[in-house]
């Protein structure tokens, strides 16, 4: 062996004790900080296990969506049958009902519910009366906190076509009564602007931290320019949100399928069932509700929800990030 090999032998073998070393160094050193800051790592231990144990522990049971699921054969048992639970349900005569409903629910909600936050933000940020800005904040907060059974009683009672608020209102003006939830027509605009009123006050809350943020001197400056207030809101407010605006918008598409089971289920009735019927409702009714409860056909609907919302939210995403938009990934 030549003298130039031997030294780049030597070479080679210094550079990766080197790199052992450094890693040995650094594994030490977080061992150190973690064993010194070991509370943290507790309480992240919390979350951490109910994300394994409800997200990716069920997970297993995704399976059921390509068997023909038996509790007597159980889980791995079970005959293997592909895709014909997905071709089945579309085939289905209410395939086409329950995907309109949805998607109309869902696309109605997100282009109402993504503005009107940012709006309330901008007009709590502009006011500048102490006492009426905390009065607006915690009268529009409120209804966050009611739960979802006593905010449907409230519709159901203030909607009632004989007793009602708003129809005794109507009959003062002459007005014939509504029966609101009786009416098809009526219910998707009930469903999401109930919502808005609900959770617009909570939701514009991450609008105004963000707000918090801004320098005021950049308003000075703006005011001395001759700046009026709505082309500082448009130049100096709006950019300061619109990152965060983005990342909620992309969050939400991800959900776009999600229009919630709970409240849409209780506003439910024989009457304005033609458009209240959604994803949500309908596995539920397939798969706990039926006389022969189809646990693969509901699982297979489920599923195939869950796929569409994971294209929405990485197109979305792909979207924002090739425009120069904020992006989650």
């Amino acid at each position: 062996m030549s003298l130039s090999e031997k030294r780049q032998q030597e070479t080679v073998r210094s550079l990766s004790e080197t790199e052992v070393s450094g890693d040995r160094k650094a594994s030490i050193a977080l061992g150190a900080y973690m064993k010194r800051s070991w509370q943290l790592y507790v309480l992240f231990l919390i979350p951490l296990l109910y994300v394994v144990i409800f997200k990716y522990g069920p997970m297993v049971g995704a399976q059921i969506a390509f068997k023909d699921y038996n509790v007597v054969k159980g889980l791995w048992a079970s005959d293997w049958v592909g895709m014909k639970h997905f071709v089945r349900f579309f085939n289905s005569y209410d395939f086409w009902r329950i995907m309109e409903n949805t998607l109309f629910i869902s696309i109605y909600s997100l282009v109402i519910s993504t503005p009107l936050p940012v709006l309330l933000a901008l007009s709590l940020n502009a006011v500048r009366i102490r006492w009426f800005k905390n009065t607006v904040q915690m009268v529009s907060y409120a209804p966050h906190f009611i739960s979802t059974v006593v905010l449907v009683g409230l519709l159901l009672q203030f909607m009632d076509p004989r007793t009602g608020m708003i129809n005794q209102l109507f009959g003062l003006f002459g007005i014939d009564p509504v029966h609101f939830m009786g009416e098809m027509k009526y219910f998707k605009s009930i469903y999401v602007w109930s919502g808005i009123w609900q959770h617009i006050g909570f939701s514009c809350i991450i609008y105004l931290a963000a707000l918090s943020t801004v320098d005021p001197a950049l308003h000075e400056a703006a005011v001395l320019d001759g700046a009026g207030r709505t082309k500082r809101i448009w130049h100096i407010d709006m950019p300061a949100i619109l990152p965060i605006a983005m990342i909620l918008l992309i969050l939400n598409t991800g959900q776009l399928l999600e229009t919630g089971f709970e409240k849409i289920y209780l506003m439910q009735n024989p009457l304005n069932l033609k458009t209240s019927e959604v994803i949500d409702t309908y596995v539920y009714k397939i798969g706990l509700l039926s006389q022969a409860m189809n646990f693969s056909y509901a699982t297979a609907i489920g599923l195939f929800k869950s796929a569409i919302s994971l294209v929405l939210i990485v197109t979305v995403n792909y979207t924002a990030r090739k425009t120069g938009q904020e992006s989650l990934w």
